[in-house]
Parts: C-alpha cells; sequence; structure tokens
C-alpha cells in the first residue's frame, strides 16, 4: 500500500517540479502566435481551450493502453510501480512534451517531418513507414475487442460491429476536429478518469493488501524484466504513439504555456491511470500467479470486467463495459486522423493535402487495410505494436536531442532517455519471439553494445557543437 500511495505522490511531484524544468529548457514565449491562428482551416488548425485540448490529449495516448498493459505488466510485481514513475517523469513526460511542442514550434509539423528536419531525410523516410505502420496496427487491435463486445451483448454481427466502428473512424477523422472529436471526448475522458478514480479508492478502502516494493522479478513465466516490462507498459510510462498524437493537440493550441499542462499533464495522468490498474492486477487475483490465470482465461478484457464488477458492482460492471468499448474507440479514431494526416503531408509535394477530396481518399486508403487486418488474432498484431512503438518513442527522443543540442541546451533531459530506450528497442528485438528470437544473453551484450555505440555518437556530436560555439566566440585570424 505504502508504494502504491507513494508512486502516486512522486508522479504529482514530477508534474509540479520536473515538468517546469523541461519547459524552461525548452524556452516558451506566449507572445509568438500558435498555428491554431497562423493556420487556421477550420479542419485540423482550430484553435481550442487547455482543458479540452488536455482531454483529447489525454485519450488521444490512453485508451485502453494504461489498462491493459499495466495489468500485464503487473505480471512481473511492484518493479512495475518504479518503471511507471521513472519512466512517466523522466522519458514519458520528456517525450510527449518535446513531440507536441516541437510540432508547434513547426506549425503543427507531423512527427516525421520533425524527424527530418533534426535527424535527416534517410530517417525520416524509414520513420514514416514505420509511423504509419503503427497507427494501422494500433487502430485495428484496438477495434476488434471492442467489436466483439458489441457482438456478444446486441444482436449485431463481428462484422458488422466492424463496420459501425469504422464508419465512426471515417467521421471522426474527415470532419473538423472540433465537431467530432472535440465535443465527445470530455464525455468519454471523464468515463476513463472515473473507472481509474473508482478503482483506486476501492483498493485503498477494500481488505486486500496492495504490495509492497521488492526488486524480484514475481513473473510466473519467469520472463525477463529488462526489456519487456519497459515495452509491455509502455502506454503509462513512454510510448512512441504518442509522438503520433500530439500534432492533432498542438495545432488547437492557443498559447506556448499551455503545452506543459496538456503534453506532459497527460503523460502524467496516464502514469496515475497505469499505477491503478497494475496495482488493481496484482492485488485482485491474489498474486502474479492468479493474474496469469486470469488473464489466461478472458484475457485482459475479461480482467478488466471482472475486477470492476467485483468491486464496484453493477455501475462497475457497466464502466468496466463501456470502457472496454469506447476506449480502444477513442485510439482508433485519432490514429486513423494522424496517419491521414501523416500520408497527406508526406505527399504534400505532389497533391495539395488541403482539398477534401485528398482528406476522404487518404482516409480510406488507410481505413481498409485498418479494417482488414482488425479482423486477424488480436495477440498477432498486439506483439508487433509494443516493439514498434517503442521504437518511434526512441526516435522521438533523438530527435528531441538533436533539437536541443542544436539550440545549445541542456540536451541530457532528452538524450538519456533516448540511450535508455535505444537499449530497450534493440535488445527487444533481438530476443523476442517476433524478432531474431537470439538467447538473452546475447540479446543483452548486443543491445548495451549498439547503447554505447549511440553514447559515442552522441558524445561526438556534443563536442562537434561546442567547437561550432568557439568559432563563433573567437574571430578568424589572417
Amino acid at each position: 500500500m505504502l508504494t502504491f500511495v507513494s508512486a502516486i505522490v512522486l508522479l504529482f511531484a514530477g508534474y509540479f517540479t520536473y515538468s517546469k524544468v523541461v519547459e524552461k529548457v525548452f524556452v516558451v514565449d506566449d507572445a509568438r502566435k500558435t498555428p491554431a491562428y497562423t493556420k487556421t482551416d477550420g479542419m485540423d488548425y482550430v484553435p481550442m481551450s487547455w482543458w479540452r485540448g488536455w482531454l483529447i490529449q489525454l485519450l488521444n495516448i490512453a485508451g485502453l493502453g494504461p489498462i491493459f498493459g499495466a495489468i500485464a505488466g503487473a505480471l512481473y510485481g511492484p518493479v512495475a510501480f518504479i518503471w511507471i514513475v521513472l519512466g512517466s517523469i523522466f522519458a514519458g513526460g520528456v517525450h510527449d512534451y518535446f513531440s507536441g511542442m516541437l510540432s508547434l514550434k513547426h506549425g503543427g509539423a507531423q512527427f516525421p517531418k520533425l524527424v527530418g528536419e533534426y535527424l535527416g531525410s534517410t530517417v525520416r523516410r524509414v520513420t514514416s513507414v514505420v509511423s504509419i505502420v503503427l497507427m494501422v496496427l494500433v487502430a485495428a487491435a484496438f477495434t476488434a475487442g471492442p467489436a466483439q463486445l458489441i457482438a456478444s451483448i446486441t444482436p449485431i454481427t463481428f462484422t458488422m460491429a466492424l463496420v459501425i466502428v469504422f464508419a465512426y473512424f471515417t467521421l471522426a477523422a474527415i470532419l473538423p476536429i472540433n465537431k467530432i472529436i472535440g465535443r465527445i471526448y470530455p464525455i468519454f475522458g471523464a468515463i476513463l478518469i472515473i473507472m481509474a478514480v473508482s478503482i483506486a479508492v476501492a483498493l485503498l478502502f477494500g481488505t486486500a493488501k496492495i504490495p509492497n516494493l521488492t526488486f524480484t522479478n514475481m513473473h510466473p513465466g519467469e520472463l525477463p524484466i529488462w526489456p519487456l516490462l519497459m515495452v509491455t507498459i509502455s502506454c503509462g510510462a513512454i510510448s512512441g504513439f504518442h509522438s503520433t498524437q500530439s500534432p492533432i493537440v498542438s495545432r488547437t493550441m492557443k498559447k506556448e504555456t499551455e503545452g506543459r499542462k496538456i503534453f506532459y499533464g497527460a503523460m502524467i495522468g496516464e502514469g496515475v491511470i497505469a499505477l491503478i490498474w497494475a496495482a488493481a492486477g496484482m492485488t485482485f487475483f491474489g498474486g502474479t500467479g492468479g493474474l496469469q490465470g486470469a488473464l489466461a482465461a478472458g484475457g485482459p478484457a475479461g480482467a478488466v470486467n471482472e475486477i470492476s464488477s467485483t468491486l464496484l458492482g453493477t455501475f462497475g460492471g457497466v464502466l468496466a463495459i463501456l470502457g472496454v468499448i469506447i476506449l480502444p474507440i477513442t485510439t482508433g479514431d485519432t490514429a486513423l486522423r494522424s496517419a491521414r494526416m501523416m500520408l497527406t503531408e508526406a505527399t504534400s509535394s505532389w497533391i495539395n493535402p488541403d482539398k477534401r477530396w485528398v482528406v476522404l481518399v487518404a482516409t480510406i486508403v488507410l481505413g481498409v487495410p485498418m479494417f482488414y487486418l482488425s479482423m486477424i488474432d488480436y495477440s498477432f498484431l498486439w506483439r508487433y505494436v509494443g516493439g514498434t512503438n517503442q521504437f518511434v518513442a526512441a526516435i522521438m527522443l533523438w530527435t528531441a536531442t538533436s533539437y536541443l543540442i542544436r539550440e545549445r541546451r541542456a540536451h541530457y533531459i532528452a538524450g538519456i532517455p533516448a540511450l535508455f530506450m535505444s537499449g530497450v528497442v534493440v535488445t527487444y528485438w533481438l530476443y523476442a519471439p517476433e524478432g531474431l528470437q537470439l538467447g538473452y544473453g546475447t540479446s543483452v551484450i548486443f543491445g548495451l553494445g549498439v547503447v554505447g555505440i549511440l553514447a559515442a555518437f552522441y558524445g561526438m556530436k556534443i563536442v562537434q557543437s561546442r567547437k561550432q560555439i568557439v568559432k563563433q566566440i573567437i574571430p578568424k585570424t589572417t
């Protein structure tokens, strides 16, 4: 119990302290007009209040991610609390803030364009493909569950439920952001927050004790903490998917000082939600062994339903059903919208992205593979989402690092997390079943080796930057 409460306190402390450090390093200026005013188009660039932007950002990045991922991560035991807290404050918050504020700085640019600006055109091309693929996978993976639940509680078939969900996705992607997303997300956000707060209260005042911190790996399958925990709990600590969503809100901000509340604040909010559900997973089923059995029997959706219905009664059951249906949809709709924005931005040299028919065609082109993939095995999709997601996170952190080096600011606030996440990604793809399936020891050695190479390259860039400063300060002699 003490560890859980302390973790929540630390997350809020991180927001009120470290987020101000990050903001100071970036340097905000409310005298500069934001893209919401300089590029107003009634579609994506629409001024909105910060609290509405915060709710949209929270639902964009959260959905069921910090619920399903946290419950799966709870199999490792209370060590998951450490990752959620440190990840949210020092990696996820920095990642989300810079992805949103650099987009704002560059006129609401999408993530791949930012990568091209600070890491070069080659990395941009790779990132464009990976990011759009990630959007397609995320939308597909988060759609099957709601469609299956709709089919199980109504006369509607699974296929028809998918058609209904994707019809909504299409409308949400092609209509102005303030017409659907801006209006209904506050309601959906309330459901997400009420679910989490209700579960937290039930845990704190219930008879079962939330386990306190231990560094022991409690995973029943004896899976290694590094790097699997960092991939399992991505939403709730750091997730590359967030960098693809931040530009949606950056195009609606009224002033730069709102960025800390919207981007860093939403990440901390997601971290709190992840902590609550991780605690519920560890506690409710009597340990990680019981949790593994529950996940094997009914998957994460079944575990959420059982926890909610038992702890909160009928009210909890209704919340669970609404959550499992609505929250993934709020991730899928903005995933399609982001993918559409990326595709139209990538092809803007040949086709005018402001044409309504271009928006519609791009949405359909991306929606078709999303619809097809949503009909295949969910677990298969999710395996590839995790590793791809954290690859994108590492790239975004390196983008922020490059920007800070160029601006001669405290680059280490992004550089150290970038090195850490690079190690996670490389080790994961070497070790994971969907990767090269190398031995664990070999994967760790090679992963750390790559980190060493990147650290050397990082240091070289810092030295080059300092030499340029010296050249500017000391005049050339003839």
